[in-house]
C-alpha cells in the first residue's frame, strides 16, 4: 500500500507551469481530492500534509530542493516515518509518453531523470512506485532541457491534465495497496465518443 505520494517539480514561480512540473501538478490535485493543505516542513526540505484514510495516515511532499535533490526530502520524510521504497508513489514527467498517456510502474531505472537519479541514491533503492505522466520529446536530445522548462501549449496542458485526472481517480486503489487494479484503472483510456454521423445529401431525382 502507498504511504507516501511524492510530486517532482522545481520551486518558484517561474517553475509553476512548466513541464518539469507534472508530478507538483498530480500533488495538488490530490490534495484537493484529500482535503488537506501542503504546508512548509523544514525537516523534509519540502511542502508537506499528512492526511488521514480510514484511520491510516498518507503522506504528500513536495520537494522544494530543486528537481536534481529530490532524494534528500523524500528520504528524509521516508526515513523518519519508517516508510518503505515500496510504499512510496512518485509522480513525475515522462519524456517517453505522448501526452495524455499515464503509466504506473515499480522499479526499474531512472531513465536519466534527475529527479528519480537522486531518490535512488538517497533511499539506496529503486523499489518505489512512479507515476509517468507524459510530457513528450522534443525528438532532439540537446532541446530537452528547454522542453521540459517551458510551459506545453494548452492542447497538450489540457491532455496532461486529462491524463493526471485518470490517475487520480485509482488514488483510494493505491492506498488500499490493490496495485494491478490501480493499474488498470490508470492505464484504461476511455475513447471518446464519436461524433454522430451526418446525413449523406441525397441528390434530386432526375427529371
Amino acid at each position: 500500500m502507498i504511504k507516501l505520494f511524492v510530486g517532482l517539480g522545481n520551486p518558484g514561480p517561474e517553475y509553476e507551469n512548466t513541464r518539469h512540473n507534472a508530478g507538483f501538478w498530480w500533488i495538488d490535485a490530490l490534495a484537493r481530492e484529500l482535503k488537506v493543505h501542503l504546508v512548509p516542513e523544514r525537516s523534509y526540505w519540502g511542502l508537506a500534509a499528512r492526511a488521514s484514510v480510514q484511520g491510516r495516515s498518507v503522506w504528500l511532499l513536495q520537494p522544494q530542493t530543486f528537481m536534481n535533490l529530490s532524494g534528500k526530502s523524500v528520504a528524509a520524510l521516508a526515513r523518519f516515518f519508517k516508510i518503505a521504497p515500496e510504499e512510496i508513489l512518485v509522480a513525475h514527467d515522462e519524456l517517453d509518453f505522448a501526452p495524455g498517456t499515464v503509466k504506473l510502474k515499480r522499479g526499474g531505472s531512472h531513465g536519466g531523470h534527475n529527479g528519480l537519479r537522486d531518490i535512488h541514491a538517497q533511499l539506496g533503492s529503486g523499489d518505489y512506485w512512479r507515476l509517468r505522466i507524459g510530457i513528450g520529446h522534443p525528438g532532439v536530445k540537446s532541446e530537452v532541457i528547454h522542453w521540459v522548462l517551458k510551459k506545453p501549449a494548452p492542447e497538450q496542458r489540457q491532455q496532461i491534465e486529462e491524463a493526471m485526472e485518470r490517475a487520480l481517480k485509482a488514488w483510494p486503489l493505491l492506498v488500499d495497496g490493490a496495485m494491478d487494479k490501480a493499474a488498470q484503472q490508470i492505464h484504461t483510456v476511455t475513447p471518446a465518443r464519436p461524433k454522430p454521423a451526418r446525413a449523406a445529401s441525397v441528390p434530386p431525382p432526375a427529371a
